[in-house]
Order: structure tokens, then C-alpha cells, then sequence
């Protein structure tokens, strides 16, 4: 059975970069956020490249799904990032970078995710 190399998986190391940008996005989020929209958002992007490299080690089909979870988890860092900057916890400028960057990493895995058996 094929295995992928998650480490060397564009789609995973996108995913890490989005959740190290989140990461120290949150630094700046009020203290009382903690224990909810900052842990959530955080949750979300841990999420997109932790499913990657867990199904990675899974058969193709068995990956799909564990991509269909990080893709799941994206779409919910979106909307998140959304109520984050309506509490004016984001800026409009940093809101559209991550924006981006989480649309080309949706673009990447579904493509990936097609070409899969």
C-alpha cells in the first residue's frame, strides 16, 4: 500500500504555515476570548495540517476523508476569522492574507484530494 510523505506535502506544509500565522495572530485576542473564538480558531487551523499527516499513513480512500475533515476545518477557520474581525479582534488587511492563503490551501487539497484513487 502507497503511504505519502506528509512532510513533503505541499498542502501540509501551507496548512502549518496558516496555523503558525494563527497562532500569532491570537497573541493579540483579549484574554476573555481563551477559553472560546481563540481556542476555536486555534482548534481549526491545528486541525487542517494534523488531519493531512494523519491520513497520510491511511489508504487513499481512508484519506479522503481525513482530507475532507481538514477541508472542513478550513471553511470553519474562515467563517471564525470572519467574527473575529466583526469584534474587531483583525484587521481588514491581515483578515484578506489569511483569506488567501486558506483558499489556495483549499484549491491545493481539493486538487490533491481528486487525484487521489
Amino acid at each position: 500500500m502507497k503511504r505519502h510523505n506528509y512532510k513533503k506535502m505541499k498542502i501540509w506544509l501551507l496548512g502549518l504555515e496558516i496555523a503558525h500565522d494563527i497562532s500569532d495572530l491570537l497573541i493579540n485576542f483579549p484574554n476573555h476570548e481563551r477559553y472560546d473564538l481563540s481556542s476555536q480558531i486555534s482548534r481549526c487551523s491545528v486541525s487542517m495540517p494534523s488531519n493531512i499527516a494523519e491520513g497520510s499513513s491511511r489508504t487513499d480512500k481512508s484519506f479522503k476523508h481525513f482530507i475532507d475533515v481538514a477541508l472542513g476545518s478550513s471553511f470553519e477557520l474562515g467563517t471564525q476569522l470572519l467574527i473575529a474581525k466583526h469584534r474587531n479582534y483583525i484587521d481588514p488587511e491581515n483578515l484578506n492574507t489569511l483569506e488567501d492563503k486558506i483558499k489556495e490551501w483549499q484549491k491545493m487539497t481539493m486538487g490533491f484530494q481528486n487525484r487521489l484513487e
